[in-house]
């Protein structure tokens, strides 16, 4: 009998505990091979995506794979990241959530479908400081690594929004 991993599920349910109590989902996956994802913020071989409702758009947590789109520096990027390649899914208010080993093969790097069984650890993490980056923007907006001679952008001036076309 083939073994149905449990983590998609795992995933699934961690996210939607962040979603309905207001956390902010953020995962963390091993970069290796052709994955799609934006490669100037990968640090150490792994990326940290802001995975929320607010952050995404047409968010799908597969079987498979974790497929959505975002804005990295103003630029809409369809992001495709395998289940296998998942190392973490946690709060970023409180740090809950769960830690996984990757389990990358060179056919999940070459896009098929990997499916071992799964080994699953709770992760102990400190929240993240929300009053240190309170002015960033959130992870899937933030700029790569600033060039010496780049000025930082100032930040927007306070009063009331407004929406802009782009064409």
């Amino acid at each position: 009998m083939n073994s149905v991993p449990i983590k998609p599920y795992l995933m699934r349910a961690i996210h939607e505990w962040c979603s309905d109590h207001g956390h902010t989902p953020y995962l963390v996956a091993a970069v290796k091979g052709k994955m799609q994802v934006p490669m100037e913020f990968v640090k150490n071989g792994e990326i940290v995506l802001n995975i929320s409702y607010n952050a995404t758009r047409n968010l799908q947590l597969g079987d498979d794979y974790v497929r959505f789109s975002a804005r990295f520096g103003g630029v809409s990027r369809d992001i495709i990241v395998p289940i296998g390649a998942v190392v973490s899914l946690f709060s970023r208010e409180t740090g809950e959530g769960m830690a996984w080993e990757p389990e990358l093969t060179e056919a999940a790097e070459a896009g098929e479908v990997d499916r071992p069984a799964s080994s699953l650890r709770p992760v102990p993490q400190e929240p993240v400081d929300q009053t240190a980056d309170a002015d960033e923007p959130s992870i899937n907006e933030q700029k790569p690594a600033a060039e010496p001679d780049d000025e930082p952008t100032p930040p927007p001036a306070p009063g009331r929004s407004h929406l802009r076309i782009v064409k």
